[in-house]
């Protein structure tokens, strides 16, 4: 086993369980061309599930006081994560938008660290948005919260339904964006612009 980002990855029992796939399936883990396959697959795993055991909420311990109240947004934030029914992958946008309470904001970039690492383990897209928005709304208890995603999900791209570039939307909002239609359609045009 080594250590991975503070987590530890049993490479070895990836790598056998990766060449027992491939012997399933009807290949040869022997053959030339997937000779390293096992090993290879074991570190990507490693790498693409690197967000098993942090936590989004740890990104958001470093404040700032500025004295803003209005609409923080940052959108388009690309992520790929895997699908936990099929371990495929899907991939998309996150757009997260905050009202700062007392004028308590974060930085820019924790907002994009905060949706890789929930994007990185074995998930669900649905999980994925409600995570990044309770997360902020408990760490930073801003006035509102308003996440969407949107993904291409390759379980119903390469298999099953077989329909490429049929993308999924989630939304979720938190406080006040939860009643105040408003504000909430003001960050979804603001999402829409390009």
């Amino acid at each position: 086993m080594i250590d991975i980002d503070s987590k530890k990855v049993d490479l070895d029992k990836i790598e056998k369980a990766v060449a027992m796939i491939l012997e399933a399936v009807g290949e040869d883990p022997g053959r030339e061309g997937l000779l390293d396959t096992p090993k290879r697959v074991a570190k990507m795993y490693a790498e693409i599930f690197s967000g098993l055991k942090e936590d989004p909420k740890d990104y958001f311990s470093t404040v700032f006081h500025e004295g803003h109240e209005e609409m923080v947004l940052v959108k388009d934030i690309p992520f790929y994560s895997t699908c936990e029914h099929h371990l495929v992958p899907f991939f998309g946008k996150a757009h997260i938008a905050y009202i700062p309470r007392d004028g308590v904001v974060t930085g820019l970039s924790k907002l994009a660290r905060a949706v890789e690492t929930v994007a990185k383990r074995p998930q669900l897209q649905e999980r994925i948005t409600s995570t990044l928005a309770d997360s902020l709304m408990e760490t930073l208890n801003p006035h509102g919260v308003f996440v969407m995603v949107e993904a291409e999900h390759m379980c119903m791209t390469m298999r099953g339904i077989k329909k490429p570039g049929a993308k999924t939307i989630t939304a979720v909002s938190r406080g006040v964006l939860e009643t105040d239609d408003i504000k909430r359609s003001e960050i979804i045009t603001y999402i829409n612009m390009k």
